[in-house]
């Protein structure tokens, strides 16, 4: 297996060659520079690893992480757009660069491009990654649709949180390690069993990722600190520092969960504060790590070589120790 340099240059090199300056340029302008504008690569890189712990040229697997990543970032676009976000990977967002308008009718171009990609493979690959990917680009849409109504309720449970980072980020993560996996021709059994490691490793992603927006560094997370105390999302951390308070911790940060100064800074550092003095942050931690290590144990099961297990494990674990 390649080391994930590796796996990322060549990505970026494909992600290059891609990129298309066409008419009209006010449409694909803006998707180059989404698509150029850095990040992390998790998902591309997770469907060329997959591919080679399967036994087939990670090569190969390129158009389908192509395809994953198009897909990501049409849906940061739009999320950004929805969320009002000036800052994406510590630039600005699609529509603060144009405008609202823009960023819908590009993003919608990039979801079309999505889906030509898969138009690279022979029909029974290609059959199977489309009918995975119009699953998991639906069930992003319904997790996004949760996250948006939990923004106007008062009685969001843990079990809903979950179940809404499960449909809005993790579903993703899975379904870019099962692309590989449907590239190489694993098995069926093989494809769901790395599916669903790949799906634990996305709650715990999601999770980290929430601690990081309330804690991160700014020079190095790339995104607004703070990002979702200010839009009143109710992330991990909210819950259960709503399960810890006492009373009057409880009320004063529902009450800071239904204002939204001009100046936000105050009301942020506050719900920090509470965050940390409750137990919400050892308590998200926690919940990180046990879905990490469920991740890891349906690693165990999977049929691939224990060199390829030790490198998946190292993978997850410098996913969950990262600050950015």
């Amino acid at each position: 297996m390649q080391n994930i340099q590796s796996y990322h240059e060549a990505f970026l090199k494909h992600l290059e060659s891609a990129v298309q300056h066409k008419e009209p340029v006010n449409l694909y302008d803006p998707i180059n520079y989404i698509l150029q504008l850095g990040g992390k690569r998790l998902r591309p890189i997770l469907t060329l690893m997959t591919a080679e712990i399967f036994g087939c040229d990670y090569h190969k697997a390129l158009n389908a992480a192509l395809s994953v990543e198009v897909f990501h970032n049409f849906s940061l676009v739009h999320d950004d757009i929805m969320d009002d976000a000036p800052l994406r990977r510590g630039q600005d967002t699609v529509h603060e660069k144009w405008d609202i308008n823009t960023g819908i009718l590009s993003g919608d171009a990039m979801l079309i491009m999505a889906y030509q990609l898969f138009e690279n493979y022979d029909s029974s690959v290609f059959q199977g990654l489309a009918k995975l990917f119009s699953k998991t680009a639906l069930e992003v849409c319904e997790g996004q649709q949760y996250d948006v109504d939990f923004e106007t309720r008062d009685d969001v449970t843990i079990a809903e949180y979950l179940t809404m980072i499960e449909y809005k980020t993790a579903v993703l993560v899975g379904a870019a390690m099962k692309m590989g996996a449907i590239v190489a021709g694993a098995s069926e059994e093989c494809q769901n069993a790395i599916y669903n490691f790949g799906k634990n490793l996305g709650i715990a992603f999601q999770l980290q990722d929430d601690y990081l927006d309330a804690f991160g560094d700014p020079k190095t997370f790339g995104k607004q600190v703070g990002g979702d105390i200010i839009e009143n999302k109710k992330t991990f951390l909210y819950l259960k520092a709503l399960e810890f308070s006492q009373k009057e911790h409880k009320l004063q940060l529902e009450h800071l969960y239904s204002i939204n100064p001009s100046d936000p800074s105050e009301k942020i550092e506050t719900v920090k504060h509470l965050f940390e003095s409750c137990g919400s942050v050892k308590a998200t931690t926690k919940e990180v790590k046990y879905y990490t290590d469920k991740a890891f144990s349906v690693l165990e099961t999977i049929k691939i070589s224990n060199e390829n297990k030790v490198a998946l494990r190292s993978f997850g674990e410098e996913l969950m120790n990262r600050n950015v």
